[in-house]
């Protein structure tokens, strides 16, 4: 029997592009985020049932992009993509960059992506719910009609048009001036 003993390691590629969509991606919501607690009262409100020292992440394994939110003083902030030396309450992982992007691409709506086991999810229930249910909103705000319905549950149809539309333009005009 030959035993085998110059075995080379081999690493998968680091998919460049795909891990610049996803990181453009999260940025912009991550500021998003920030901007909709500011316009949406029903965002304002999810915010104010989590404690004041809320902090949560949504990202990629396993070396990332991240989106970290936190809540201070009761503003809530973009705070980047570091979350060493913070704690977070809630940290929702995806487990790869191929599933991020189908994800974060709209090819697969969240709830589809937690039933083929690509979301992990890490922290207390209730909070992951009320993340879950603000990002439905920002993504409501974000994204035409067409493709919001791909990526939340439930379209809200008995949204004003006001609503839409007033949230809309505040939600980008903040997210662009970084207000």
């Amino acid at each position: 029997m030959k035993i085998v003993t110059d075995v080379q390691e081999v690493h998968a590629g680091r998919k460049p592009l795909l891990r610049a969509y996803v990181g453009i991606f999260l940025w912009f919501t991550g500021r998003a985020i920030q901007a909709a607690a500011r316009v949406d009262k029903q965002v304002r409100k999810e915010f104010d049932n989590l404690p004041d020292d809320f902090a949560f992440s949504l990202g990629c394994l396993p070396q990332g992009p991240w989106m970290i939110i936190g809540k201070e003083k009761g503003a809530v902030k973009y705070l980047g993509g570091d979350s060493r030396g913070r704690h977070l309450h809630v940290r929702l992982a995806i487990k790869h960059v191929d599933a991020a992007f189908l994800i974060l691409s709209f090819q697969e709506s969240t709830a589809l992506a937690t039933a083929r086991n690509r979301l992990i999810v890490d922290g207390e229930l209730p909070y992951a719910l009320a993340v879950i249910r603000i990002l439905d909103i920002v993504e409501v705000y974000l994204l035409p009609k067409l493709i919001a319905r791909l990526a939340v549950k439930r379209y809200p149809s008995w949204w004003s048009l006001g609503r839409k539309l007033g949230g809309r333009i505040g939600v980008y005009t903040r997210t662009l001036l970084g207000i």
